[in-house]
């Protein structure tokens, strides 16, 4: 795989600086459900927080024609995303940046995706409803809000003995938001 020039990344953050999670590659069939339970359509911008190597986004381009943007502290995934989106010819649909999340701009999001640890997404709430409309979807793999309650939770079976669980959640009016949920 070819190196993806720096400029592309401009905002990566140094080689030192660790992920908060290591990377778990999120299974086909889930990456389907999960599509399915956001209800993403052609207009949809999603964001993937913590992109791994990009294939929700891509999946979401190729099957949707949603635009996308994953953010990826982890330099070589980000490479790796870039890399798969240019070779399932969807480049032009989705954008990675090697970014900090808890620092990035998401605003634009229509819905936003994350695989990442119960604290981390307790961490990333405040800023999820700071920055995002209301209406916007989120999807969390695995993990959920705390004491914000999921509108859905799907159940998927991996293997014999392992279920991945899909939380839904869409961001209230201003109005309707609870002390505790800002």
């Amino acid at each position: 795989m070819d190196q993806v020039p720096d400029r592309l990344m401009p905002d990566c953050q140094p080689k030192h600086r660790r992920p908060d999670i290591g990377y778990i590659p999120t299974p086909p069939h889930v990456v389907d459900a999960l599509l399915t339970l956001a209800q993403i359509t052609t207009d949809d911008v999603l964001y993937d927080l913590g992109c791994g190597d990009g294939r929700i986004l891509i999946t979401a381009a190729q099957r949707f024609g949603a635009r996308g943007v994953g953010i990826d502290i982890d330099r070589d995934r980000v490479q790796e995303s870039i890399h798969n989106a240019e070779a399932a010819g969807v480049a032009h649909l989705v954008q990675f940046y090697c970014q900090d999340l808890y620092t990035s701009d998401f605003q634009e999001a229509t819905v936003v995706i994350l695989y990442l640890l119960p604290h981390l997404n307790l961490k990333l709430r405040p800023q999820l409803f700071a920055q995002l409309q209301p209406g916007t979807r989120i999807i969390s793999h695995d993990f959920d809000m705390g004491d914000w309650p999921p509108e859905k939770v799907l159940q998927i079976p991996i293997e014999a003995d392992e279920i991945a669980t899909l939380y839904a959640w869409t961001i209230p009016d201003h109005n309707d938001r609870s002390p505790t949920l800002k």
